[in-house]
């Protein structure tokens, strides 16, 4: 039975993990198929591929996109997109923009409540390999400078969705992802939805063009999934799974993964052989 991880992230983004040691370490796991889907980069596509030539592993080239729908987050997946395409490079500079006045904005707010750390902090605890910054770097920046007792707690007091720190971000609306994505040769996928908006969102997505549903990942209650797939089979959607695995904090690599035959109707026909 193949074992399958479609939701994976890089120190392209806010992984731990080089894309290469992503993939060694997908290997022993005895993982089939991957995809990696750094927030809003592909920088770390192409070595993740040149890394699986050879093994017994296949990687589908992805991305996941930060939208916003009135005043919510939304992430859109992109799988077996052109990583190279101008419509992906063009989303991804324009993220780089966003995230780095965003940060350094949050970071403002944080010395005007008394918390030191810097922006250069901030680029550190990213690391020289990453190609966006996002809160998770700035988390471990006040862990590092001794402004918090563990990772956490950043984000439960100072740069939460309703923390004091906030700063909301310009991302584009989910419909330009979905459209970039399908522009890039891709399949558009709602990533981690949220049952609370969910019945709210789903069909105006699809109207969209939107391709699928993250159906299945780690601590989803059975009655979530089971609501998801429901909805994906009424709307002609295809249902997708991934561990979101960021690092070794969330237990290892391939603690989590799906059967290929539920996500069959998405790799089907794309995979080769």
């Amino acid at each position: 039975m193949k074992r399958i991880d479609l939701h994976i992230h890089s120190h392209a983004s806010d992984g731990h993990f080089s894309p290469t040691q992503v993939v060694q370490m997908a290997v022993k796991a005895r993982l089939d198929v991957i995809s990696i889907t750094d927030h809003d980069t592909v920088a770390g596509v192409d070595e993740a591929i040149a890394a699986a030539a050879g093994l017994p592993l296949q990687v589908v080239p992805g991305i996941e996109m930060s939208t916003r729908e009135a005043n919510h987050e939304i992430h859109i997946l992109g799988y077996f997109i052109d990583q190279h395409s101008q419509p992906i490079i063009r989303h991804q500079q324009g993220a780089v923009e966003r995230r780095v006045e965003r940060m350094r904005q949050m970071v403002a707010s944080l010395n005007g409540m008394g918390i030191q750390v810097d922006y250069e902090d901030v680029q550190r605890a990213a690391g020289p390999d990453s190609s966006t910054i996002g809160r998770p770097h700035l988390a471990r920046a006040l862990l590092e400078r001794g402004q918090t007792r563990h990772y956490g707690e950043a984000f439960d007091r100072f740069i939460g969705d309703q923390g004091p720190a906030f700063v909301r971000s310009d991302f584009p609306a989910v419909r330009e992802a979905i459209e970039a994505i399908h522009a890039a040769g891709g399949v558009a996928v709602w990533a981690h939805p949220e049952i609370a908006i969910f019945d709210q969102y789903i069909r105006p997505f699809a109207g969209w063009g939107l391709d699928g549903i993250e159906c299945y990942r780690p601590n989803t209650p059975p009655v979530e999934s089971h609501l998801f797939e429901t909805a994906a089979h009424t709307l002609g959607l295809v249902c997708t799974g991934g561990s979101d695995w960021h690092g070794a904090h969330r237990g290892p690599l391939g603690d989590f993964a799906v059967k290929y035959d539920d996500v069959a109707d998405l790799l089907d026909a794309r995979l080769p052989g």
